[in-house]
């Protein structure tokens, strides 16, 4: 079994772990978690499973699931939001609008916002606080914990309270390198960029993933991260670069 670390610890052992029932400290642990979710929750265990990584315990009884539902609720909020919030506004810049408020780095700031990592539960040794691929699927797991226990405006209060709805024009800052890349490619008349897995290292809990990004008449360029978004997402950007860079040496000719 797993050595697990987390605010729900009970003489040395994890709410994982212990047949023992909850405690004070449990409770207490709770409380502050619904506090910032802003809901009370009727099944409390949607709370620990939302907050438990696969390598904290040896079944199926993780985040995972709920993660996925999360991401999929989170996206239908933030299309509803824009949808009303943004009368004028096609649905590519509504797309871009979502993806500034789905992507990632947007979920981690929430995540550490709320000072979520130490709630976490993992196996002993992983810097919770580093992983941010693990910080933002708590994130989407916490969301639809809520969507399970209060429905849906439950999970939409709690979005619209901590996610900043911008409504002013969408620049190209708000777009992410693989979005930017596509337009590159298409505005040059290539084909889309094509991304390709070269590498995959590492315990589950802790990848190390190396993704490589192909754009014709360039050579390849390859990132590597610990989540495959954030590795396309580096190679993109590089591959940008690379594009510009001969931009300029062919100007120079």
């Amino acid at each position: 079994m797993a050595v697990c670390h987390s605010l729900w610890a009970y003489r040395g052992q994890h709410y994982l772990t212990s047949q023992e029932t909850s405690t004070g400290n449990d409770k207490q642990a709770l409380r502050k978690v619904e506090a910032f979710l802003g809901h009370r929750f009727s099944d409390q265990s949607l709370v620990f499973l939302a907050l438990t990584h696969s390598s904290a315990t040896d079944n199926i009884d993780s985040y995972e699931r709920l993660e996925f539902l999360g991401d999929r609720i989170l996206g239908l909020v933030l299309a509803d939001e824009y949808y009303h919030r943004c009368p004028n506004d096609n649905e590519g810049q509504l797309s871009l609008r979502l993806h500034a408020l789905a992507k990632q780095s947007s979920l981690v700031d929430i995540a550490r916002g709320l000072k979520l990592a130490p709630l976490i539960k993992t196996q002993a040794g992983m810097d919770v606080d580093a992983n941010e691929s693990v910080l933002a699927d708590v994130v989407e797991s916490l969301i639809a914990a809520l969507y399970l226990d209060g429905g849906l405006e439950s999970a939409k209060a709690f979005i619209l309270a901590h996610w900043d709805f911008q409504t002013g024009p969408i620049g190209v800052r708000e777009k992410d390198a693989k979005s930017r890349l596509q337009e590159d490619a298409l505005a040059r008349g290539l084909d889309l960029p094509v991304y390709k897995l070269i590498e995959k290292t590492g315990p589950d809990h802790a990848p190390h993933m190396v993704y490589e990004v192909h754009v014709t008449g360039m050579p390849p360029v390859s990132a590597s991260a610990g989540s495959r978004k954030l590795a396309e997402q580096q190679a993109a950007d590089m591959m940008l670069r690379q594009l510009r860079a001969k931009d300029i040496c062919s100007n120079k000719d």
